[in-house]
């Protein structure tokens, strides 16, 4: 049976604003560097004012809608989850998705007033980037943002792990992996942020359930999960996560687990300016790939390959162009 959606995807959805910045605004506002931190709007509008300057980007965002758009700029279809106000921001985040080639409930649900989440992206000169983010009413994601016949209708369901941080965003992804396990649809997750592994573990488990068909990590996120300093040891126990696992390890490239062997992708060399969406990407690269029946392997080039070139940028998008030149390089005409 030919799916309508390639992939479907359920995350938070957050307004991407990102600035520049050096390593003394993080100790003059105590900032933890590297981190996704959780902030109140007052908080956030203080930070704002403290930057005093405009965003050098300001766009769509949330971890699993960077992937989703990455997806569809590739070629594929996708659909995305999400919850957003009914206020301008949250008409900016529509209209955005839209205008990607993303399917969405926000389509057809009656928005909610309230304030559409933001994200301040702080970016380091050595390209590390910080997240501050206030999640307005996307905190409140549930399962009523679910749309079950999509997700039917779909190749793969994939999870973004900062929903663990939401009781109701928590309970929506996993009603979503439910619909989809009964459905036989593959079910793939990430862990997004080491933050997550460290103080939402149980809610995590409890998320990946009997266990999944794909997982995204990092190598920080791997050794947390499991609780060890050994990535050897690490890699062994995700087999018990999932069928196939993906672990990044930054300019060290990645390993790959297909279900019968490690593999290691070599990474591709770039001066880094801003590593913001580099796993986003990673994860909607590798995704496109798989969906449409290519190997680990060659899912992991392309993946290597794009988030590359992300981290060469400012921003966690690439053009469209770009997406069909990378995969012209690692595909040929396919």
């Amino acid at each position: 049976m030919t799916k309508k959606y390639d992939v479907y995807a359920i995350g938070n959805a957050l307004v991407d604003m990102e600035f520049e910045v050096s390593d003394s605004f993080f100790t003059n506002h105590n900032i933890d560097k590297g981190l996704m931190t959780l902030v109140d709007e007052d908080r956030q509008n203080y930070l704002l004012k403290s930057l005093g300057m405009g965003a050098k980007k300001k766009q769509g965002g949330g971890s699993a809608a960077n992937t989703i758009i990455a997806i569809s700029q590739f070629g594929a279809k996708g659909f995305y989850s999400c919850k957003v106000a009914a206020d301008e921001t949250g008409d900016f985040y529509l209209n955005d998705l839209v205008e990607s080639g993303v399917d969405t409930n926000l389509k057809s649900q009656k928005r909610e007033s309230g304030i559409t989440g933001k994200c301040l992206v702080l970016i380091t000169p050595d390209a590390e980037r910080t997240m501050n983010t206030f999640l307005g009413i996307t905190g409140s994601l549930a399962k009523t943002e679910v749309d079950a016949e999509a997700i039917k209708n779909s190749k793969y369901l994939y999870m973004e792990g900062y929903l663990v941080a939401s009781p109701s965003g928590k309970e929506a992804a996993i009603h979503a992996r439910d619909v989809a396990q009964a459905a036989g649809v593959k079910t793939a997750l990430t862990f997004s942020d080491v933050n997550m592994v460290k103080f939402f573990k149980d809610g995590l488990i409890e998320m990946v359930g009997s266990g999944l068909d794909l997982l995204f990590c990092n190598e920080s996120e791997a050794l947390s999960y499991v609780g060890t300093d050994s990535i050897l040891t690490a890699r062994e126990e995700l087999k018990k996560v999932a069928k196939n696992f993906v672990i990044t390890l930054g300019e060290n490239g990645a390993i790959i687990w297909d279900g019968v062997t490690f593999i290691d992708i070599e990474p591709y060399q770039i001066k880094a300016i801003d590593s913001n969406g580099a796993g986003d990407m990673y994860a909607g690269a590798f995704l496109y790939a798989i969906s449409q029946g290519h190997t680990c392997a060659s899912a992991g080039k392309l993946a290597s390959m794009s988030a590359s070139r992300v981290v060469g940028q400012f921003g966690p998008r690439l053009k469209t162009s770009e997406t069909l030149e990378i995969k012209h390089l690692v595909f040929g005409s396919k």
